[in-house]
């Protein structure tokens, strides 16, 4: 197969961290990307060159384009960070290996990203993908399902079969749902909209809140009271998390995923960190892959494509936007409702 030398992407158009922050709403890509043309990436040693079939786009992407993620961005690289895609080169034993298969991976750190034609990623973090699993499962497998899948070991190891979980209409809350029902355990699901309740009990949460509602209080305090969950599994971190929190039982576990929130909480009662041992923690998935056994990582693999080839798991999509048209299409697709959105760089007209 012969590569071109360039490829069309979305690219960076500023460095570091912004200034300010104001969430991961879009209202336009202008200030952050440009469409146009790159060198396609050459890989490293123990690097795969990947055909990128699909991208997907998560709240992280959002965060990072605006310069309000955890790490910096680099100007006039690709943005993006997850997907799916076919092998097309590679240097190194088990790149040469992974040659033609299809592959979901996690990239952008190292400046190739998945918003492109082709990205260069580390071999050793690509998960060849079932042939039974559809794209618009496998682009997104890695982040939200094995954060799910790994995230649920620690409620399993809490002593409660109860958790607490915010913006939970989210595509990890979904997966989280099915995980909860599967295992015999209660989800305490916190959504922003009425209209999302009945779905998401559909796909397995025992209880659902609804924040705004004026008995919210006090049905969360009746629900600590029977289920007693000793885990909140937050991607918000803003004052409703820190009132949750506070609220809930003994040796309670506040872990911070994400922080959609744009102002940062205060903490009513710190004496509960020392006279009802609670803790606040942060999960990065990151970390997991680093931390965890080559055994472990491709049993959870396993396990989470099982979920999708067997139906227990499905992404929702709610729109796929062409490469070409994603400066423009991609803010709207955004605004379309709670699903995923897919960017697929050789779609046709």
């Amino acid at each position: 197969m012969t590569l071109p030398l360039s490829m069309k992407a979305l690219i960076l158009k500023q460095d570091g961290f912004a200034e300010s922050r104001d969430g991961a709403a879009i209202e336009t890509l202008e200030p952050y990307l440009d469409y146009g043309s790159m060198p396609v990436p050459t890989p490293g040693n123990g690097q795969v060159l990947v055909k990128v079939r699909m991208a997907s786009v998560n709240p992280s992407d959002l965060f990072f384009i605006k310069g309000e993620y955890g790490q910096k961005r680099v100007k006039g690289a690709a943005a993006g960070f997850e997907g799916v895609g076919d092998v097309v080169g590679g240097q190194g034993l088990y790149a040469r290996w992974l040659k033609g298969k299809r592959v979901a991976f996690v990239g952008g750190v190292t400046g190739s990203g998945a918003w492109a034609e082709y990205i260069a990623v580390s071999a050793a973090t690509c998960v060849v993908v079932k042939p039974a699993m559809r794209d618009e499962d496998a682009a997104g497998h890695v982040v939200n399902p094995v954060t799910a899948w790994t995230m649920f070991d620690i409620v399993k190891k809490s002593g409660s079969k109860s958790f607490v979980f915010t913006a939970a209409f989210s595509q990890l809350g979904k997966l989280m749902a099915g995980l909860a029902r599967d295992n015999g355990f209660a989800m305490i699901a916190i959504i922003r909209k009425p209209s999302q309740a009945a779905h998401l009990t559909e796909l397995g949460a025992s209880h659902v809140l609804v924040q705004s509602d004026p008995d919210f209080e006090a049905r969360f305090a009746a629900l600590c009271k029977a289920e007693k969950p000793r885990v909140l599994l937050d991607a918000v971190a803003n004052q409703l998390s820190a009132d949750i929190f506070m609220a809930m039982p003994a040796r309670a576990r506040w872990i911070i995923y994400g922080r959609l929130g744009a102002d940062a909480p205060a903490i009513s009662e710190p004496g509960q960190f020392i006279f009802m041992d609670k803790k606040i923690e942060g999960y990065w998935l990151a970390k997991w892959f680093k931390q965890a056994s080559m055994l472990e990582k491709l049993m959870t693999l396993r396990a989470v494509q099982n979920r999708f080839i067997s139906g227990a798991w499905k992404t929702e999509v709610v729109a796929t936007v062409r490469l070409a048209d994603a400066m423009e299409e991609l803010p709207k697709a955004l605004r379309l409702g709670d699903g995923k959105v897919m960017i697929a760089p050789w779609r046709a007209e």
